[in-house]
């Protein structure tokens, strides 16, 4: 999913994890970085990844900011996950 996201002409970088959700437990959500001077919606990026992959591959929520990364410059998920599942007695890895 990440690699469809980052065809996007409009996607810098991308970052997907999985999310709380209460009918599903988890659900995919993508954290996108935009390039200067680009802009996207979050419909724009879910329906892009729908048209070249399996719907429910396709990320439910798309939040855009500067993704967490490590002193080397890999993208720490790990952070990202601590965000989003906070406050939930269960998460899912």
């Amino acid at each position: 999913m990440e690699r469809c996201i980052a065809e996007h002409p409009a996607v810098l970088e991308v970052a997907v994890i999985g999310v709380p959700d209460p009918k599903w437990g988890e659900v995919p959500k993508a954290f996108v970085t935009l390039r200067p001077g680009k802009a996207a919606t979050a419909q724009e990026i879910i329906d892009f990844c729908r048209q070249r992959i399996a719907h429910y591959k396709c990320p439910r929520y798309v939040e855009f900011t500067e993704l967490p990364k490590s002193s080397t410059g890999k993208i720490q998920k790990s952070v990202l996950r601590e965000r989003e599942w906070q406050g939930y007695a269960k998460r899912i890895n």
